[in-house]
């Protein structure tokens, strides 16, 4: 039997660090992800801006559990123009006037649906969705707040022990687990990447 679950993670943390080196020092998903204990690798794909992330644990008994989701990334600059300035057309706007008026970035994650799909579940093979966001906004003193917000949604195998457990007390457990585990990773992360600025604390 197959069952959706859902994980939630969230954070909200400032970090010491100038504006543009942790705005892409995040933006990097290869860079950060692979703090995260979980995940097994990160690859770019043929399609630009497309990644696969390769996240691997393992279940209950002891076999390794695979879930690939296919990401594609959008960044965004969030600038701020003085009223002399014209923005109406942002193409005209020069890389000195952006950078000087630019008050923050969102790098946003959506899943990128393949045409052929690549579950095994007898091979312990799975396929899962990923959404998240990053709002980094820039602030005195050299000074980054960063809000990250992701989502997975991963279908698996139930095993036979827990069919017996009407199906909204699995799924709101399950969900209930999931989001821990993937919080608690979110965290570790966290915690790696701040040994490579002056701080991080949270918000």
């Amino acid at each position: 039997m197959e069952m959706d679950a859902t994980g939630i993670s969230k954070g909200d943390w400032i970090f010491y660090g100038e504006f543009d080196r942790t705005t892409a020092y995040l933006s990097d998903q290869k860079k950060i992800l692979g703090f995260n204990p979980f995940c097994y690798k990160v690859e770019e794909t043929e399609t630009e801006n497309v990644f696969r992330w390769h996240f691997r644990v393992t279940d209950p008994q002891n076999n390794p559990f695979d879930v690939i989701f296919y990401v594609e990334q959008k960044d965004e600059l969030l600038v701020e123009l003085p009223d002399d300035i014209d923005g109406s057309d942002p193409d005209k706007l020069t890389d000195e006037i952006i950078a000087r008026y630019t008050v923050g970035k969102k790098v946003r994650w959506q899943h990128y649906p393949l045409e052929k799909p690549i579950e095994d579940p007898i091979n312990y093979l799975f396929e899962g969705k990923a959404f998240g966001e990053l709002d980094m906004q820039r602030m005195d003193e050299n000074k980054t707040r960063v809000k990250f917000d992701l989502k997975i949604d991963v279908r698996f195998m139930l095993y036979p022990a827990f069919r017996i457990i009407p199906e909204k007390i699995i799924r709101a457990m399950t969900n209930a687990g999931m989001s821990m585990i993937m919080q608690t990773a979110t965290n570790r992360m966290f915690n790696t990447i701040s040994k490579d600025f002056d701080k991080i604390q949270h918000a």
